[in-house]
């Protein structure tokens, strides 16, 4: 166990990502240096004590050893083929108390289903959700599920609300977060099935500001600061923001390059470009939230590199400090316990 008055360390799963173990290794060393989180690697001992040893890191960083690894092509049953893979060994890490928190960069369907089956959910959360922050002003909007659970039901929705509401309230300091529910149309009969009747639940859900539907277009206006989706739509919803981002940047690189005068334009709205091109950088904000499991776990980039994972690290620090999993907790605890089991 960890010494009383020194605060627990966060486990990153050292051989999850695309560019695992060195930018992994790398962003662990940012985290402690320079953002000052304590950070406990899991992976291969020997590749991993080179790695420090590149950073010349060898005696700041512990070690747990962790022979296996998922790879980033492996789905949710590969949780249960390795058992001793690195974020396995992580989340135990967490469930035994000698961590704060998890931070992986590997294969989201594989952290799902390890933490599901490590840490296990809280008490009353039905599924896990994972919840993204859009990129709006001035403070993020709060996406999920973002591909947790793809199948959900009307009451799922529901639960993934205040799974929301709680993580606006924790994480961004929102006093009463608006709710929004994604669908195809701004009025109550719009939508699926899953939609329609999700709508009526929210409508009559005490403690979550139901706002009504929001489309498409609304992802990016600020219009609700929580919005609720299955993860199957959330997730095409983000990678569809993700890529219209990655495009519209491209596009105004490829203006600013084409003439003399554009390249001087650019260059007078140097400042605001970088501030616009670093608040929708993902690896600036450190990943997505695993929420509704008995730990915390921060999922990082796949592509992340160095400074997106000390991001992680920090942004699953501070969720731990703050009592994340405490305050879902309680406001799971506090809805309505005449629902009937999902």
């Amino acid at each position: 166990m960890q010494p009383a008055g020194r605060a627990l360390p966060v486990a990153l799963d050292a051989m999850g990502g695309d560019n695992a173990p060195g930018e992994i290794v790398a962003g662990a060393v940012q985290a402690v240096r320079e953002r000052d989180v304590p950070v406990v690697l899991v992976g291969h001992p020997r590749l991993l004590y080179q790695e420090l040893a590149r950073h010349d890191a060898v005696t700041e960083i512990p070690i747990v050893r962790a022979e296996e690894a998922l790879a980033m092509d492996e789905g949710a049953l590969a949780s249960l083929r390795r058992p001793r893979s690195s974020i396995a060994i992580a989340c135990h890490l967490v469930r035994r108390g000698d961590a704060c928190a998890v931070v992986s960069a590997g294969s989201t369907a594989g952290v799902v289903a390890t933490g599901r089956l490590r840490l296990r959910a809280q008490q009353g959360v039905v599924r896990p959700a994972i919840a993204v922050g859009l990129p709006t002003l001035p403070q993020p909007t709060v996406l999920l599920d973002a591909g947790a659970t793809a199948d959900a039901k009307p009451e799922m929705l529901v639960q993934f609300a205040h799974l929301g509401v709680a993580y606006a309230e924790t994480a961004l300091g929102m006093r009463r977060p608006r709710v929004g529910l994604l669908t195809i149309g701004a009025e109550p009969e719009k939508g699926n099935k899953l939609a329609k009747r999700a709508h009526e639940l929210l409508a009559a859900t005490p403690g979550v500001d139901f706002t009504g539907n929001i489309e498409g277009h609304d992802l990016l206006t600020r219009k609700v600061d929580v919005i609720v989706t299955d993860g199957f739509t959330g997730n095409v919803a983000l990678k569809t923001v993700e890529g219209t981002v990655r495009y519209a940047f491209e596009q105004v690189r490829e203006t600013i390059a084409e003439s003399r005068v554009a390249r001087i334009g650019g260059m007078l709205q140097r400042a605001r470009l970088r501030e616009l091109a670093g608040r929708l950088d993902p690896e600036a904000h450190g990943g997505a939230v695993l929420l509704g499991l008995s730990g915390t776990v921060v999922i990082a980039h796949g592509s992340s590199r160095a400074r997106g994972v000390a991001a992680a690290c920090e942004l699953a620090a501070r969720l731990s400090a703050q009592g994340i999993i405490a305050r879902i907790g309680e406001r799971i605890a506090s809805t309505n316990k005449s629902h009937r089991r999902w």
